[in-house]
């Protein structure tokens, strides 16, 4: 199984989709990714004004470029 990280157009499309009160399952299928996918990107990007695609993919690309760590020479 190939594992691809959310694009900034799927999470405009999360927001979309919540907005119009789809379900986090209905929302995973639609996206065609699994709903645990779907459930980890709300939970770490719900804010007190609800989710916002913007300020999450921002906040992804921080956790990706912060996690990745410098290999020492062996």
């Amino acid at each position: 199984m190939s594992y691809a990280q959310l694009t900034q157009g799927q999470r405009y499309q999360i927001s979309a989709l919540l907005k119009t009160e789809h379900s986090q399952t209905e929302i995973a299928i639609l996206l065609g990714v699994h709903k645990s996918t779907i459930s980890r990107e709300i939970r770490r990007n719900l804010g007190k004004r609800g989710y916002r695609p913007k300020q999450a993919h921002r906040l992804a690309l921080k956790r990706r470029r912060e996690r990745v760590q410098k290999r020492i020479p062996a």
